[in-house]
């Protein structure tokens, strides 16, 4: 699965470089890396530079959130926010996170963008970045199971990885299709992102069923992600020594995207994506198979 999906990811990259006018010929490795290191993409290396960023975070929640009807029902009450990670932890911290808010309505929920190394953070990954850990991913996901007062107290907090995360990854391609990626760069971006996650299907797999070193790891991650060597190190070390952690987002964005289809077919002109979203979201975490049930239930009583 993982190698079919880089596979299709790489090669829709490319097309959307070649019609940019960037030269392929040398394959995916060589045009990503050649993409990546544009100083048109980033932000000046300044506070100043930093401020922007935020500020473009603040601008693109405000943007999504006023486009939300045309795929979703269900709107969370508490609001999020963008922080930048606190910078003594900066370097070891991730590329971003997402914080829930209070329980009690005192913290909103918040979007920490991490500003340590400029480099990190092209203008084309943005956007997506945004719709993975603010709207419609994690905060709608998050907040929303949250604020379900008639389910048992420990559902509205436990986490289910797969759930979560292809959560967060799927959102991106809903936000793909509500045309708010309409640059072909920030498409780039999005599919970039979802490369990301291909990969970590064929390490993890690599390493733990095929014995992969872990040289062969990180030079395959190094070869199909243009990501930096030291991020693609830590990637692979965390990969050796968490199991299967890695392949959580894309298995859950394909289950979804599978139960998604489903449901189109069985319920043809009555299917609505506002109402798919629902099933999904208001009744929080849950295991992928406890997903389909519920989903499976929803077709049924749509067709009476």
């Amino acid at each position: 699965v993982g190698l079919a999906e880089v596979d299709r990811i790489q090669t829709e990259i490319l097309d959307i470089l070649q019609a940019e006018g960037w030269d392929v010929s040398g394959g995916f490795t060589a045009a990503i890396s050649e993409m990546a290191e544009n100083p048109r993409f980033y932000f000046s290396d300044s506070g100043e530079g930093r401020d922007q960023i935020l500020a473009e975070y603040e601008a693109l929640i405000e943007e999504v959130s006023g486009k939300l009807e045309s795929h979703f029902l269900t709107i969370p009450e508490a609001p999020v926010v963008v922080d930048r990670v606190p910078e003594f932890k900066e370097k070891t911290a991730p590329g971003a996170y997402y914080q829930i808010p209070a329980f009690d309505g005192s913290r909103p929920g918040t979007f920490y963008a991490n500003l340590w190394d400029i480099k990190a953070t092209p203008k084309y990954g943005m956007r997506t970045l945004t719709y993975h850990e603010a709207i419609p991913g994690h905060h709608f996901q998050l907040a929303i199971q949250q604020e379900q007062e008639d389910l048992p107290f420990f559902r509205r907090l436990i986490p289910f990885t797969a759930y979560t995360e292809g959560w967060a990854l799927y959102s991106e391609r809903v936000a793909w299709e509500m045309g708010l990626l309409e640059d072909p760069y920030d498409n780039i971006g999005r599919l970039q992102a979802e490369l990301f996650r291909a990969v970590r299907l064929v390490v993890d797999t690599g390493i733990h069923a095929m014995r992969w070193s872990r040289e062969e790891a990180i030079d395959y991650m190094l070869a199909n992600t243009g990501m930096a060597e030291s991020d693609v190190v830590s990637e692979i070390e965390r990969y050796f020594v968490m199991p299967g952690q890695a392949t959580a987002y894309k298995v859950g964005m394909l289950k979804i995207m599978e139960l998604r289809e489903r449901a189109e077919r069985e319920l043809g002109q009555k299917f609505d994506v506002r109402e798919f979203h629902d099933v999904v979201l208001t009744s929080g975490s849950m295991p992928l198979d406890i997903l389909e049930e519920m989903v499976l239930e929803y077709i049924a009583e749509k067709n009476g």
